[in-house]
């Protein structure tokens, strides 16, 4: 387990600065950070995910817009950029057929739900990634929403942990 110490004692606004990696909705990362001091990584990961999963919709758009899509490579050299990278390796080796499907999926969401397509990538294949895809362009609005706040929230996770593991 990480130490805490550095999160729990640094500034207000470098707390928050961190937590926008981790979901790049200013909501989120106010509320993680006024919950200092956390008394073990595991807090700060289980009050991440609340805050997470409680964001308006307007919030949870503001975190989508810094996720790339799925297949294309982040831009930057930043902590998202680079976690997104890694995140996303199943896409690498993918072939040009699965490429071009999900170039085609990503672009067919977003013109049905308006906003880039989330998935927690990891540990997933590029196939893997592209069922999901395609599955998920079958929701209702309703039930997308749902699953789009699942999938930030196991995002939310793994990257609070990270950050973490970082600062520890």
């Amino acid at each position: 387990m990480p130490d805490i110490t550095a999160f729990n004692t640094q500034g207000e606004a470098d707390a928050r600065a961190a937590l926008l990696a981790c979901c790049a909705s200013p909501a989120f990362a106010a509320e993680v950070a006024a919950g200092r001091p956390y008394g073990s990584a595991a807090e700060v990961v289980a009050a991440a995910a609340d805050a997470a999963g409680r964001l308006r919709w307007p919030e949870v758009r503001e975190a989508l817009a810094a996720h790339p899509r799925i297949g294309e490579r982040a831009a930057g050299s930043g902590r998202e950029a680079s976690w997104s990278r890694g995140e996303q390796s199943g896409a690498a080796d993918a072939g040009q057929d699965v490429r071009l499907r999900l170039a085609a999926g990503n672009l067919a969401y977003e013109e049905r739900f308006g906003h880039v397509y989330l998935v927690c990538a990891t540990g997933l294949t590029a196939a893997e990634m592209l069922g999901r895809l395609e599955r998920r362009l079958g929701n209702d609005e309703e039930s997308e929403r749902r699953a789009v706040r699942e999938e930030l929230v196991k995002i939310t996770r793994l990257r609070v942990a990270k950050l973490l593991e970082e600062d520890g």
